[in-house]
């Protein structure tokens, strides 16, 4: 009973304080990185000071599922190093989905106005930045290469994204 109090305790370390009340994803996903850095010793020093913000699991395509991992934007760089190797070890430990990391972000409205002087929201805060952020997030270790938007008829976009072809390869089995 008290050890499993002390690995609740020490996962919720992982837990960012912006969230308040974890779900039971939260706190697993939490959980598994903790058992990473505690077992493996090429995580330890990596590990040790990042946290999670919180966990959502999506459904897409054929009812797969995915699981989305939001992290602190300062942090972010930090992830990105070690991803590769830790999407590979969650992707083991959650049954095959297929893990992606993506770093939380602020939106301003246009109208916004610093409460000092008369500075206008930075460009990085835009609806539209803030979309193709999460879009590079997604995709991490492949780049962007090039994007179409295209109108149908009825009104309704649709994104299309090129990406490396030197990375096609392992983005494959993603997609």
């Amino acid at each position: 009973y008290m050890g499993l109090t002390i690995t609740v305790t020490a996962a919720k370390q992982k837990i960012s304080k912006k969230n308040e009340d974890p779900s039971d994803l939260d706190k697993k996903i939490a959980q598994y990185i903790l058992d990473l850095e505690a077992q493996q010793k090429e995580f330890k020093a990596d590990l040790r000071d990042l946290q999670i913000v919180y966990a959502k699991e999506i459904t897409v395509k054929d009812h797969k599922k995915a699981i989305i991992i939001f992290v602190p934007y300062v942090q972010h760089a930090k992830f990105q190093k070690i991803q590769r190797r830790l999407v590979q070890e969650l992707e083991k430990k959650l049954s095959q989905q297929h893990v992606v990391f993506v770093a939380t972000r602020t939106i301003l409205t246009p109208s916004f106005n610093r409460k000092r002087g008369n500075q206008s929201r930075p460009r990085s805060r835009t609806l539209t930045n803030v979309h193709a952020a999460i879009l590079r997030d997604v995709v991490y270790p492949t780049q962007i290469v090039g994007m179409r938007t295209r109108y149908n008829q009825d009104g309704q976009r649709l994104l299309k994204v090129e990406l490396d072809p030197k990375d096609a390869s392992n983005f494959r089995q993603q997609a």
